[in-house]
């Protein structure tokens, strides 16, 4: 058995292939048993296994820097540094996070729990080692979801004006950004993503480099292969700012992995790495439903949403809808969490659900307020901290009738520090023009949610 306490990135380096293929297998098990034990994120964890044991094939933590958006997928990055003894403490009191903090480990380059912030964290870091002279690379693992948050496109929007030394990983598991079809671009994307294809494109660089005539002709090839890339990949929102593209690449073959993440090591520039995963892979229930499966309960599943606050709201918010045609219902990727989805099954043209995108919500709502409607934002309380600037210009200062439906408010356990909700109601109650309820039973939820509206 390869999966023990002593797991690191330098002993991950002393496997064959076929051995990290074996601690993938073993990893994936032992989350599939671990995580209803304690409560956690299980499909998006068990989807990264590959990436993350590829990571640490090719980099060395915690000299070079690796920072997870959200962090929710970071557990066997945990296990491999060290606190696989330690997991059956996760998410309890003195016990390890759900989500990367530095205070835990320095393997852990930055906190976690909020969506969209990698890019922008890893910039940073980058910027302050080359600064201080500190060798070492950073990576940025984003997934598909978070690129739906418009603080990632700020991030990337500097990159190539600020480091040389950040690699972003793209975890694709469900939406294609790539606009690569067909086997001429699966065959050129294959090329460029190996180690012969960087190594040899290097030599003959070099090579050209040494005369006029061939500094000539190097010129007269890279305007000819940027056109001919972009009349066979239509380029891509990356190329365009300044980042080179390695990829689509299969999230789950290992050797692949790790011989794109070598490329991308020796890149001169920064560039993004393309990985398609497959959420809740290797379990075959969350493969099929990894909403489900997102976030599973200490061995209660069946019963996680059975009379809980938000299944309590979506109900009632439902039987409102039913008889109010202005009624609409928003949310920033929460449907499932925030009980919206029976709303949105019955009510598909006044359901909107605008990605993680948090403050864009807040003020489409205020948009659909201007002209009659009756928006209903459902969202967690720790991600309204988001929105201070759209609640005050936007839903303030004209009156804007808006329904904030604040989950996870108060003490809420498990999740950690970053999705506490205790700030909602000192951030609200400074707010002209606001009313707060505060319901304490199903009763008066149903009551308060049918007065604001």
């Amino acid at each position: 058995m390869l999966l023990s306490e002593n797991l690191s990135s330098d002993y991950i380096k002393t496997l064959d292939i076929e051995q990290k293929k074996q601690l993938c297998t073993e990893i994936r098990q032992f989350l599939i048993e671990s995580v209803p034990q304690t409560g956690g994120h299980l499909a998006s964890n068990l989807g990264v296994v590959e990436l993350t044991v590829a990571l640490h094939s090719v980099f060395t933590t915690p000299e070079d820097k690796i920072v997870f958006d959200v962090g929710h997928q970071s557990y066997t990055h945990k296990i491999i540094t060290g606190r696989y003894g330690r997991f059956s403490t996760l998410r309890s009191k003195g016990g390890i996070s759900g989500f990367p903090r530095q205070s835990e480990s320095e393997h852990d380059a930055f906190i976690g729990g909020h969506s969209s912030i990698s890019v922008s964290a890893a910039l940073g870091i980058a910027k302050a080692m080359e600064l201080q002279g500190e060798k070492g690379s950073v990576i940025a693992v984003i997934g598909d979801g978070a690129l739906t948050g418009g603080q990632a496109y700020e991030g990337l929007n500097n990159v190539s004006k600020l480091a040389n030394n950040l690699i972003v990983v793209l975890n694709d598991n469900e939406m294609s950004i790539s606009r690569s079809k067909g086997m001429v671009a699966e065959h050129l994307t294959k090329m460029r993503s190996s180690r012969s294809y960087f190594d040899k494109k290097e030599a003959v660089k070099e090579f050209l480099s040494h005369s006029e005539i061939g500094k000539d002709i190097s010129r007269s090839l890279s305007g000819t292969k940027d056109l001919i890339k972009f009349a066979i990949y239509q380029s891509n929102i990356f190329e365009s700012l300044g980042l080179k593209y390695y990829g689509p690449v299969n999230g789950h073959d290992l050797a692949k992995l790790i011989e794109v993440l070598e490329v991308a090591k020796l890149t001169n520039g920064p560039c993004i790495v393309h990985v398609k995963t497959k959420k809740g892979k290797g379990y075959r229930p969350a493969e099929l439903n990894s909403g489900e499966y997102h976030g599973v309960a200490k061995r209660d599943r069946a019963s996680l949403r059975s009379g809980t606050f938000s299944e309590t709201a979506g109900l009632e918010l439902l039987r409102l809808g039913e008889t109010d045609r202005r009624i609409c219902a928003v949310t920033a990727a929460m449907k499932y969490a925030t009980g919206l989805e029976h709303f949105a099954k019955a009510y598909p043209e006044r359901f909107f659900d605008v990605g993680i995108a948090e403050q864009h919500a807040l003020t489409f709502s205020c948009g659909l307020a201007s002209r009659g409607m009756i928006p209903v934002f459902a969202v967690y309380s720790t991600f309204l901290q988001r929105c201070f600037d759209q609640l005050v210009h936007d839903a303030s200062i004209e009156k804007k009738h808006i329904v904030l439906l604040t989950d996870r408010a108060g003490f809420v356990g498990e999740d950690g520090e970053t999705h506490q909700g205790l700030y909602d109601v000192p951030m609200l109650s400074m707010i002209p023009n606001t009313e707060i309820y505060s319901p304490f039973d199903a009763a008066t939820l149903k009551a308060c949610i049918e007065r604001a509206v």
